[in-house]
C-alpha cells in the first residue's frame, strides 16, 4: 500500500513538472490539422425546438474550442463537421394506473429522444472520415415543459460527446 501511495504521489509531481510529459487528455489529432470548419445544425426533426439547432451548433463549437487546439474557421479548414438534427421526439415509457376506472391510464414516465446526423471529413486521410447518426435519450417524469431546456442540455452534451469521441478518439 505505501509504494502504491509512494507511485501515486511521484506522478503527481511528474505532472506538475512536466505537465506536456503527462496529460490525461486522450483526444488524438493529427499536427498537421490545425483547424476546423463546424456548420451550422439544421433542425430538421418532425417536431422543432426553436433554439435547439443554435445552442447544439455552439455547445459543439465550444467543446472543440476548450478541449482540443484547433481553430473554428469558415473557409480554407483542414476538417469539417456538418450535420442536422433528423429526429426530436417525447413518448410514454411507463404507464401509471389511474384512481377512477373510467380514466384512461396516464404516462408514469417518458422519455425525450434526440437524433444527430454527422458528417466529418479530414482530407489528409480519407479512413477518419465518418457520417453516421448519433441519439440519446433522457427519461422524465411530469410535464414536459417545465423540464425541456434541461433535458435538451443534458442530452446534447451526451450527443456532443459521442460526436467528439469519434471524431477525436477514434484514430
Amino acid at each position: 500500500m505505501k509504494r502504491f501511495l509512494g507511485l501515486i504521489i511521484m506522478l503527481g509531481f511528474v505532472g506538475l513538472l512536466c505537465p506536456s510529459c503527462y496529460t490525461l487528455k486522450s483526444n488524438v489529432i493529427p499536427p498537421e490539422m490545425n483547424t476546423i470548419n463546424v456548420g451550422y445544425f439544421e433542425n430538421d426533426a418532425p417536431l422543432v425546438v426553436s433554439t435547439l439547432s443554435q445552442t447544439f451548433t455552439e455547445a459543439l463549437k465550444q467543446r472543440i474550442r476548450s478541449t482540443t487546439r484547433l481553430s473554428i474557421v469558415t473557409s480554407k479548414e483542414d476538417a469539417s463537421l456538418t450535420g442536422a438534427i433528423t429526429d426530436y421526439r417525447y413518448a410514454p415509457i411507463s404507464i401509471q394506473a389511474t384512481n377512477s376506472s373510467s380514466a384512461p391510464p396516464i404516462a408514469g414516465a417518458s422519455a425525450l429522444t434526440i437524433t444527430v446526423r454527422v458528417k466529418f471529413v479530414y482530407d489528409a486521410n480519407k479512413k477518419l472520415n465518418f457520417e453516421q447518426s448519433f441519439s440519446k435519450s433522457m427519461n422524465y417524469t411530469g410535464d414536459l415543459a417545465a423540464q425541456e431546456q434541461n433535458l435538451i442540455q443534458a442530452i446534447s452534451k451526451q450527443l456532443i460527446d459521442d460526436i467528439f469521441n469519434t471524431a477525436f478518439n477514434n484514430w
